[in-house]
């Protein structure tokens, strides 16, 4: 029986993965902090291990009991209060995990790590626009992506040794996850909110293609290479929020659309009003730069190819099943 290390297990992406392991029959791992929440890991099979990505030291002590085969690195934050804390947690914490494997000479047969196409940033924003591709420059423009570039570029530093894939996905939604959540939330609330006059071009990924491809990448994937991850559409920004509108019954709602300026004016008092109040908010610094961002275009070929990535979900029927599980669950 393999086994398989999990980091993030108790997250959004990572308790799918979570389940896709124990479907295949490993021995599943799931690295969690004391605070994770465990809802969604309730399975008896699961083994948990506490890790502290922050320390090397102690994450030396917590992972020399163990070996694994595969090690799938999905740990990290999507939003902070404070800048720096996305590359203590996002960009250190990959840093010390690779140092540790390292020095523990773990005898992995694959290291995945979690990534994102937000390590590239705006570019080809001219019309028509172009994919980003592996050949294009990353040029990432918020925190988050400049904090996972750094991970990308200390594990190809200090990885050697280590048979290591990397996949970046774009917008990942599906059951369970809260940002999107927020759109379907307004939308029953009768708001439609976006923001940016110019043509903007969206691509989305399912959670359970993103599950599919680390596997693909566990079996197939080419040491070194990182892969980036959607359904193989692009879709228009108005198409998330109707597809929505129509799974909830199209509820009578008004639809706004704001210039740039007003959004980084609401952003710029977001940020500011988190600072002042110690809580996270979803209008933010980084939240402005994705959202004026047009060009969401991504080249998936390789993993087509390399790995034999078929995405499965389109957003027609991504967004069916994820509200469906929203409402069986009382979140709608």
């Amino acid at each position: 029986m393999k086994s398989i290390l999990i980091t993030g297990a108790s997250g959004f992406i990572g308790s799918f993965i979570v389940e896709e392991a124990l479907r295949r029959n490993m021995e599943v791992w799931a690295a969690v902090r004391k605070s994770s929440s465990r809802q969604f890991l309730q399975d008896e099979r699961i083994r948990f291990i506490e890790l502290n990505l922050n320390s090397e030291e102690e994450l030396k002590t917590q992972l020399a009991p163990h070996r694994f085969d595969y090690v799938v690195h999905a740990a990290g934050v999507t939003k902070c209060l404070h800048k720096e804390d996305f590359f203590r947690v996002n960009t250190n914490g990959t840093a010390n995990l690779i140092r540790v494997l390292r020095q523990l000479e773990m005898p992995l047969e694959r290291f995945v790590f979690l990534s994102s196409l937000s390590v590239y940033g705006a570019i080809h924003e001219k019309q028509p626009y172009e994919p980003i591709s592996e050949q294009d420059k990353p040029q990432p423009n918020t925190a988050y992506g400049k904090s996972k570039l750094k991970a990308e570029e200390v594990l190809r530093k200090e990885g050697e040794g280590l048979p290591y894939v990397i996949l970046r996905p774009t917008g990942v939604y599906g059951p369970r996850e809260k940002d999107y959540f927020m759109m379907a939330k307004s939308i029953k609330g009768h708001m439609d909110f976006a923001v940016g006059f110019k043509r903007q071009d969206i691509t989305f990924v399912y959670v359970k293609d993103v599950v599919q491809a680390v596997f693909r990448a566990i079996e197939h994937g080419k040491t070194g290479r990182a892969y980036f991850l959607s359904d193989g559409q692009v879709y228009q920004s108005a198409t998330f929020s109707n597809l929505i509108h129509e799974e909830l019954g199209r509820p009578w709602w008004i639809r706004i659309k704001a210039p740039i300026w007003l959004l980084r004016i609401i952003t710029f008092f977001g940020e500011r009003m988190a600072h002042l109040t110690g809580k996270i908010s979803a209008l933010n610094d980084d939240k402005y730069n994705i959202m004026k961002q047009r060009n969401w275009q991504c080249d998936i070929q390789p993993a087509i190819e390399e790995l034999g990535f078929n995405p499965e979900y389109d957003l027609e029927q991504g967004v069916k099943e994820t509200i469906a599980w929203y409402k069986d669950n009382l979140w709608l």
